[in-house]
């Protein structure tokens, strides 16, 4: 059997440009040589999301969106982490060998504790214990199969180092029971900027959905920040939000002539931004149509992933087998 690659998405938003070049498109690639495992993380959202509906609405839309851009069911392993309930039991497991200190210095909860301190509030407001608990979960995903392979943004990379760091001080007490996973960056698309420049993300509002309407995909491209200048004015062209994501979506050739047009004078932002809108409907057009029909049939969308799902939980029962009977719980 092929060494296993796990990557898992969280329904939290519709998918978009950055989510694709970050870890759809790279994940999918890893295929090739990996035995892919792709999974909804329902469990993870619930650490924000209190609208029940709104959340099974936002899993078929992912289900659907690694459907469309590629993935095959019959090759990958792809199921809703909410299907495997040796997850909670591996994750409490997991948890028991998981320092604290570990946990408090995890970005997402360092973040949230800074922002409280910073409005004067006690440090733990606001803040339950889903989120202060993310990286156990997130290890048990990993781990619980034997992953060998894990792609990520350079923002998750401390999440993998989380997981080895819980896998490691598991083997040092119970010999080598628990494979140590790797963490893959790809370098290239570290930054993918949104709308406002910062990087693209659900939580700053700056995405372009991939499977949004055409309207108002164009809209969101249209909305991208600039500067002032003129059209007939240089520009920078390594400072401009549109040319950093036309790097992604243009040929080489006409990526090169447009590299000039800002250097020399005679880049219009707006023409600019309609030719990112275009190419990108381009780039997606298939995997929007096939979207479309995806997101109609929930019936076939359960199908794949509870088949999945068996599958991924006869992977992932002998490693927690075998943590039940190093700890003595079997």
């Amino acid at each position: 059997m092929k060494p296993i690659a796990l990557t898992g998405i969280k329904p939290t938003g519709r998918p978009h440009i950055g989510n694709y070049l970050g870890m759809y498109k790279p994940a999918l690639e890893l295929m090739e040589k990996y035995q892919g495992m792709y999974f909804v993380a329902d469990y993870h959202a619930l650490t924000t999301m209190r609208d029940p509906q709104g959340l099974k609405d936002l899993v078929y839309e992912v289900a659907a969106s690694w459907l469309a851009l590629g993935l095959d069911p019959d090759e990958a392993i792809f199921f809703r982490q909410s299907d495997i309930p040796e997850i909670p039991e591996f994750t409490w497991i997991l948890a028991c060998f998981t320092s604290k200190g570990l946990l408090n210095r995890a970005h997402a909860y360092k973040d949230a504790v800074d922002q409280n301190l910073e409005l004067g509030h006690d440090p733990d407001e606001g803040i339950n214990a889903g989120l202060f608990y993310y990286p156990v979960l997130m290890a048990a995903d990993i781990l619980l199969y034997g992953s060998d392979v894990v792609p990520v943004g350079l923002d998750q990379k401390q999440h993998i180092e989380i997981t080895r760091d819980i896998a490691e001080a598991f083997n040092r007490t119970y010999g080598d029971i628990l494979k140590v996973p790797d963490g893959v960056i790809q370098e290239s698309v570290m930054k993918v900027p949104g709308i406002d420049g910062r990087k693209m993300s659900k939580s700053y509002d700056n995405t372009i959905p991939i499977f949004a309407p055409e309207k108002q995909l164009r809209k969101r491209v249209m909305k991208i920040v600039t500067d002032s200048k003129r059209p007939e004015d240089p520009k920078d062209p390594e400072q401009d939000n549109v040319f950093a994501l036309l790097k992604f979506f243009a040929s080489p050739e006409r990526l090169e002539e447009i590299r000039q047009l800002y250097v020399e004078g005679g880049a219009a932002y707006g023409a600019l931004k309609k030719e990112l809108a275009g190419l990108i409907l381009d780039h997606f057009a298939d995997a929007r149509a096939r979207f479309d029909e995806l997101i109609d049939d929930k019936d076939h969308l359960d199908r794949i992933l509870l088949e999945g799902a068996a599958k991924a939980r006869e992977m992932g029962k002998p490693y927690l087998a075998a943590a039940r009977k190093a700890t003595g719980i079997d």
